[in-house]
């Protein structure tokens, strides 16, 4: 779910950065107010609900809201993260909540939550929330066996033999170098919300809190050839009642370490001498910036002879981590979140 958002969160925060720094509540909502008077459509006049957490760990914060008149082509979540540096989060607009990953314990973020019509913001809310705090993680992680146990003392099936819920098996349902799919199944009963919980590279607790509905996710920011011990519970009415883990070791990374440019380019040149394949030959044009943000960046290309079957797209995080993007073969730009 929260891979999915990257490239659009992306594309639209670079397409748009004139809407923060974000403004005062009052004067913001009557502005979107005015932008569309209820007396020119009144049948299009869209509201937004209160904007309410559902759930919040240290490191995450899960947030819904509903739509009691109208409805929206989608949805914006603006808010500015520990750095102080501002993020947009755009949501489909059939969607009633988002999960926003990679926020700081203990700290107070204000959130935003615009509806859109086409690119206008047509209503708006807000609401803070303070993160947990680390102490409140049930990490350090503990031996498999006497967590499993303890939960299910926790709520002994002959207390509550309607509401018991189980969990299935926790499974892998594809991993690359630096993200990890994950998917399960409910044997019994039903959860109100899960949470994935597990270490990142630098030993730090991690949760992300997932909707009870779901059944898969995706772990983005990995990193390759590192092992992971990923739990997940299962909460019922805010209590954490089942849990299965699995271990997982990501890929390896890509061709990487990455090469001095100007050798690597020369090389492949005379590796296909235009006289051996003059039909096949494909050549790539400049690598050129179209955009750029505190937190992404827009690349653009062009293929002025042949084609490719795809494109991959290299480089090192922050932490100095070999990253690998692939890219399809048609595109000709691509927003690096």
């Amino acid at each position: 779910h929260f891979h999915t958002h990257h490239h659009p969160l992306s594309t639209t925060a670079a397409a748009q950065p004139e809407e923060l720094p974000l403004p005062s509540e009052k004067l913001q909502h009557e502005r979107h107010q005015t932008e569309s008077p209820a007396s020119e459509a009144p049948l299009v006049r869209s509201v937004l609900g209160q904007l309410r957490v559902s759930s919040v760990t240290p490191n995450s914060v899960q947030l819904q809201w509903s739509v009691p008149e109208g409805s929206f082509d989608s949805f914006m979540l603006q808010y500015r993260d520990a750095q102080g540096q501002p993020q947009a989060l755009p949501i489909d607009g059939g969607s009633h909540s988002v999960t926003v990953p990679g926020l700081s314990p203990s700290r107070r973020y204000r959130f935003h939550l615009y509806g859109l019509r086409g690119r206008k913001k047509i209503d708006h809310v807000s609401t803070e929330v303070l993160t947990g705090t680390e102490e409140q993680e049930d990490l350090p992680l503990p031996s498999e066996e006497q967590k499993h146990e303890k939960l299910q003392t926790e709520a002994p099936p002959s207390d509550t033999p309607l509401v018991r819920a189980v969990l299935g098996e926790l499974r892998i349902s594809s991993v690359t170098p630096s993200s990890v799919q994950l998917q399960w199944s409910v044997l019994e009963g039903s959860f109100d919300s899960f949470v994935l919980q597990y270490r990142d590279t630098q030993g730090q607790p991690q949760a992300l809190p997932v909707d009870g509905r779901s059944r898969s996710m995706m772990v983005p920011g990995l990193s390759p050839s590192h092992r992971y011990h990923f739990h997940l519970y299962g909460l019922q009415g805010g209590k954490k009642t089942d849990r299965v883990s699995i271990h997982i070791i990501t890929e390896e990374p890509e061709e990487l370490p990455l090469p001095t440019e100007k050798p690597q380019h020369e090389k492949p040149q005379t590796e296909v001498p235009a006289t051996e394949a003059t039909p096949a030959q494909a050549v790539l044009e400049e690598l050129r910036v179209s955009s750029i943000t505190p937190s992404s960046v827009g690349l653009q290309w062009t293929v002025p002879k042949g084609s490719f079957d795809s494109f991959m797209l290299q480089y090192r995080d922050a932490q100095g981590q070999p990253q690998a993007l692939p890219i399809d073969g048609g595109s000709r730009s691509v927003i690096v979140p």
